[in-house]
């Protein structure tokens, strides 16, 4: 089996969520992956705050941010194990974001030997 992280973006509607609604949401997302769990496919994965920095070019210019629209924000990502990009996003299919008008990249994490 490959190892997958999902990067989830977006679930702008999220802010509209009750503090109930909020609270269902939080327990969709500990069943989906309680289910890669159960299967000992999940590797890891952790939510991100939204503040942070950038830095970037070759002089390493610091600026505050990510300031991307809130669809566009990384909001976490967790690494599960599939055989496959295609058995991957089947997985990711059920993210309970989704619901929220989230959205979620699929990226193989590639291996390097000896690390």
């Amino acid at each position: 089996m490959k190892d997958f992280m999902f990067i989830f973006r977006g679930g702008s509607s999220a802010a509209n969520l009750s503090p109930k609604e909020m609270q269902d949401n939080m327990q969709q997302w500990f069943a989906w992956i309680d289910q890669f769990k159960s299967k000992n496919i999940y590797v890891g994965g952790e939510p991100l705050l939204p503040q942070g920095k950038t830095v970037s070019g070759s002089s390493a210019v610091v600026t505050d941010g990510p300031f991307a629209e809130s669809k566009e924000l990384v909001g976490g990502y967790i690494v599960v194990k599939a055989d496959s990009l295609e058995a991957a996003t089947e997985l990711a299919k059920g993210c309970p974001d989704l619901q929220l008008n989230g959205s979620v990249e699929v990226r193989e994490v590639m291996k390097f030997d000896g690390m």
